[in-house]
C-alpha cells in the first residue's frame, strides 16, 4: 500500500524542516559570514560575534559561555586558513575582546535591530535543533531589516561609509533555511504546490 498524500506531505515537511534547521544551525554556530557591520570587535560578520561582544561587555553571562559560542567558528576558521587549532584559554585574545568590559560602544545603539536579530538568531539556532519555531526567522529578518535601514540612512545622511555595512549572499541562504525550518509553513507550501499541479492537470 502507498502512503496517503497527507502522511507523505507530513513526512516531507518534517524532513525538509529538520534539514533546514541543521543547515541554519551550522551557518550560525560555525560563524559563516552573513554581513559586515561595525561592532565592539571592530567589525562583526556573524550573529555570534555580535552576541558574544554584547555578553562580554555587559557581563551578563560568564566568560566560558561566550567561549563555547565562539570556539566552533574559531576552529573552522583555523582549518580553512591552515593554521593550528586555537587555544581555548586564549580565545578572547584571538577575537581581540579582552578589554570590552572597560569600554562602552555607542555604535551598538545605532544597530539595535541587528543586535536584537543576532540574539534571536543564535538562540533560535540552538533551540531549533530540538524544538523548531519562528525565532530563527524573526531574528534573521530583523538583521536584514537592520542592514537595509542602516544602508539607507547612511546614504541619506552620510553618517558612515556605505561599505562599512554590507549584506553577504549567505544571509539570503540563512533566511531561506530559517523559513524552511518551520514545519507548518513547509506543509503549506507542499499543499499549495499539490493544489496548483492538480488545477493544471
Amino acid at each position: 500500500m502507498f502512503p496517503s498524500p497527507m502522511v507523505s506531505s507530513k513526512n516531507w515537511a518534517t524532513s525538509i524542516s529538520y534539514i533546514a534547521s541543521v543547515m541554519y544551525f551550522l551557518l550560525i554556530i560555525f560563524q559563516i559570514p552573513l554581513f559586515r557591520v561595525p561592532c565592539r570587535f571592530g567589525t562583526c560578520k556573524t550573529p555570534i560575534e555580535i552576541t558574544s561582544s554584547q555578553l562580554i561587555a555587559t557581563e551578563f553571562f560568564p566568560t566560558f559561555v561566550v567561549k563555547v559560542l565562539l570556539y566552533p567558528g574559531a576552529i573552522l576558521s583555523s582549518i580553512i586558513k591552515g593554521n593550528t587549532l586555537p587555544s581555548y584559554s586564549k580565545l578572547l585574545d584571538l577575537y581581540n575582546i579582552t578589554g570590552l568590559r572597560k569600554y562602552a560602544a555607542v555604535s551598538d545603539l545605532q544597530h539595535l535591530e541587528i543586535v536584537a536579530g543576532s540574539y534571536l538568531s543564535v538562540v533560535g539556532a540552538l533551540v531549533g535543533m530540538s524544538r523548531r519555531g519562528r525565532m530563527s526567522l524573526f531574528g534573521t529578518m530583523l538583521i536584514v531589516w537592520g542592514l537595509l535601514r542602516e544602508n539607507i540612512l547612511g546614504q541619506i545622511h552620510r553618517m558612515f561609509p556605505t561599505k562599512s555595512i554590507q549584506m553577504y549572499p549567505m544571509l539570503i541562504v540563512a533566511v531561506v533555511c530559517a523559513f524552511l525550518s518551520i514545519k507548518k509553513d513547509v506543509r503549506k507550501l507542499i499543499h499549495g504546490s499539490k493544489a496548483s499541479r492538480a488545477k493544471l492537470l
